[in-house]
């Protein structure tokens, strides 16, 4: 007998061959066939984050936009962090977000850059008045198919965008941070099930995982919650600006026991917890989010 109410996992969302696609840098959420779903129609809002005050860096695309969008429907403002260039995928978040009657705040930056943590950070709380979420999301991630064709600048400038701009990002926001606010990062499985194409980026999750356990130690007694999630394959232009082998693309995430790449709305209700006061007994966690499988 036949259950209307459920739906197969495998085919909510698309699960048929992605086209062969490759962009520059910076890749652009628009320009994806097929575009990914970070709730833009589908997701519902709770009042879960009623009155808080967000950064997302990583916010214009992917799983940082689902975020976005999901915090401005549970209440909260959020300020976006971006690379220049992709001002385009931000401008559309900024009016999703607005749209819900929040405050929106559109940052431009690149993490290689110094000191550019500690102005986001800034510049969020002369904005809002008050930081009580930060989702440290963005990342920098390009497979190589050698070691031989890995360069020590790229592998600099993965630990400086991925690990080292949390930490900045983090010693800025302390003195913001209030019993009850939440630290949020975004790792991956490659940071415990590492493959030989990413080493870097995969030891950068590593470290961030680390870095997760570390700060909930550190924030516990402050009455500050601090976790990480870390999905399997998800669709998002991190994979078309050099995050896969040639090749790769048309197949992407069909390993996976459910057998397809994940949506980035598939994640957000998860931010959503671990911002929430839902998820008030959670902290020093890392959750892994990879469609039944955690070496892709």
């Amino acid at each position: 007998m036949d259950n209307t109410n459920l739906t197969d996992p495998r085919k909510q969302y698309y699960s048929d061959d992605f086209p062969e696609q490759d962009q520059g840098t910076p890749a652009l959420q628009h320009k994806m066939k097929p575009k990914p779903d970070c709730g833009e129609s589908s997701y519902k809002g709770h009042g879960r984050l009623e009155g808080r005050n967000a950064l997302i860096t990583g916010g214009d695309s992917g799983i940082g936009r689902a975020a976005a969008i999901a915090y401005a429907r549970e209440g909260a403002n959020v300020a976006i962090q971006f690379v220049p260039g992709e001002e385009a995928d931000a401008q559309e978040v900024k009016e999703i977000i607005e749209k819900e009657g929040r405050k929106s705040l559109l940052l431009p930056c690149d993490f290689k850059d110094d000191g550019t943590p500690t102005d986001i950070v800034k510049q969020t709380v002369d904005a809002f008045g008050a930081l009580d979420i930060l989702v440290l999301n963005s990342a920098l991630q390009v497979a190589q198919p050698s070691l031989s064709d890995l360069t020590m600048e790229q592998v600099n400038d993965t630990f400086k965008v991925n690990i080292i701009s949390m930490f900045e990002s983090v010693k800025a926001a302390e003195e913001y941070l209030e019993p009850g606010s939440a630290v949020i990062t975004t790792t991956s499985v490659q940071g415990s099930r590492p493959g030989p194409p990413l080493s870097d980026y995969a030891a950068t999750n590593a470290a961030i995982n680390n870095f997760t356990v570390s700060m909930s130690k550190y924030f516990a007694p402050k009455g500050i919650r601090v976790n990480g999630v870390a999905p399997g394959p998800v669709w998002t232009p991190l994979q078309l600006d050099g995050g896969k082998l040639d090749g790769e693309i048309p197949e992407f995430g069909q390993k996976a026991a459910l057998t397809r790449a994940a949506q980035p709305v598939e994640l957000a209700p998860v931010y959503v917890l671990l911002a929430s006061e839902e998820g008030s007994y959670i902290s020093g966690e890392i959750y892994g989010l990879t469609g039944g499988k955690d070496f892709l």
